[in-house]
């Protein structure tokens, strides 16, 4: 087998045998192949496409490119969640700890973030002496005793995904669905997940813009899952508005744990009382929880009882973490800069652009544009209007935390285009745009 001859197949629009996408992806691992020949295959596919079949074969390749973690020795049926990330989305810090005080073990491998914020294990690092960084016995020892962990990924987990994507990212092949979902999707199957959870972002916040893009991408996720032997669902979410209030990380840990007291913003508490839903009815496997309406009733009085901040508490403890700061969120990061941003006029509230948004906030430190930057845990933006809203000339719109007085310009310049009006009263943006069900595809 040639990788020249895998080249000229998928070049001339042929679907490649799982043999040959085993061959390539696994002689790429062990450095067999060189990067330009790499290089064309992706482009090829970026033009030519995959079949289901060769997207499935792609994904199952990378992932078993790598250890496969096994978690049936601590949980009888894994349920995991993916969020394709978004300004402002620190849901798994909120439904990760509703499903565990259900019973429901949640054994979570998580990332970093590259762009506006952190990602989740940046966010839970503003907690002083947190370890995000476990060894597989810590994390099993963890999961076992408590139901509740949440750690980084091995560089073991789907090492030919590390490759590909850091190839896609300079060859202009990033944009590519298949390669996108079986990015996502073999990292999720390595972890070891018997059912998982698409949290999808459409909107300008988001990688996919449109919501016809985004039903794509996810429809092929859930494609990929259910036919490697996973339950699946996809949520539809938006991105046109940031999620929740903050936006940064010591911020969205706060507004976090204000949430898993029953005190968090509404908009973003429906959210994740929606993802947990489905969560927990993957996990009944049609058992427990199989009714939407029942389970969703369920989800939000586990919320206001308290019992969710437990378990998040608890996991914050076996960590290592100041659980102090989560009793006093006050002794979390604070920003030495608070600036407001008011409304210039009265009228309704047309717009809250996530995206631009988003790189004020990366304007200010709170994310990184490359890989190794530092973040800065207290910086961030607190959006207060949401689309739809109605305010007065001069009200307050945003809170900006800053450190540093050039970055709180630069923010400001760029947060000048976020905001948009209109004299006549605005809908609410919806929260969801559909669900696709692992049992219709």
């Amino acid at each position: 087998m040639r990788i020249v001859d895998i080249i000229g197949k998928k070049r001339d629009g042929e679907g490649l045998s799982e043999a040959e996408i085993r061959y390539f992806t696994s002689q790429y691992t062990a450095g067999a192949i060189p990067d330009y020949q790499v290089s064309a295959l992706l482009m090829a596919i970026y033009l030519r496409g995959m079949t289901r079949e060769e997207i499935v074969a792609l994904t199952v390749a990378m992932a078993e490119s790598g250890d496969m973690l096994d978690l049936s020795d601590i949980v009888d049926y894994a349920v995991d969640k993916h969020s394709s990330g978004g300004i402002g989305d620190k849901t798994s810090l909120v439904v990760l700890p509703l499903a565990a005080a259900f019973g429901v073990p949640i054994a979570k491998m998580s990332g970093r973030g590259l762009g506006f914020t952190g990602g989740t294990l940046d966010k839970l690092e503003a907690i002083d002496g947190i370890n995000v960084k476990l060894s597989e016995a810590e994390f099993r020892r963890i999961a076992r005793d408590s139901g509740l962990v949440i750690s980084g990924q091995s560089a073991s987990l789907a090492p030919a995904d590390g490759k590909l994507y850091a190839l896609r990212d300079v060859t202009g092949t990033t944009a590519s669905l298949p390669l996108i979902a079986s990015s996502i999707m073999s990292k999720k199957l390595a972890a070891g997940a018997n059912g998982i959870v698409l949290d999808v972002k459409t909107g300008n916040g988001a990688f996919m813009e449109t919501v016809e893009d985004t039903r794509a991408l996810a429809t092929i996720m859930v494609q990929i899952g259910v036919d490697a032997g996973r339950d699946m669902v996809a949520l539809i979410a938006d991105m046109n508005q940031p999620l929740g209030v903050a936006v940064g990380n010591a911020l969205e840990v706060a507004e976090a744990v204000k949430t898993l007291r029953g005190e968090g913003p509404a908009l973003f508490e429906s959210h994740c009382i929606e993802v947990a839903t489905q969560m927990l009815r993957l996990a009944g496997r049609g058992e427990r929880w199989a009714e939407a309406d029942e389970t969703r009733a369920a989800v939000m009085q586990t919320l206001r009882s308290g019992a969710a901040f437990d378990r998040f508490r608890q996991m914050v403890a076996d960590q290592g973490g100041d659980v102090g700061q989560i009793d006093d969120l006050s002794r979390l990061p604070v920003a030495r800069i608070k600036h407001r941003v008011n409304a210039e006029r009265a009228g309704y509230i047309r717009q809250v652009h996530a995206g631009t948004v988003g790189r004020a906030t990366l304007a200010l430190g709170a994310g990184r544009e490359k890989k190794g930057d530092a973040i800065d845990y207290a910086v961030g933006i607190e959006v207060h209007a949401s689309v739809g809203d109605k305010v007065v000339n001069g009200e307050t719109l945003m809170t900006i935390h800053a450190n540093d007085e050039g970055k709180l310009q630069r923010a400001l310049d760029v947060l000048a285009a976020a905001v948009d009006y209109s004299a006549e009263p605005v809908n609410p943006l919806p929260l969801f745009y559909g669900m696709i069900d692992g049992g219709e595809v």
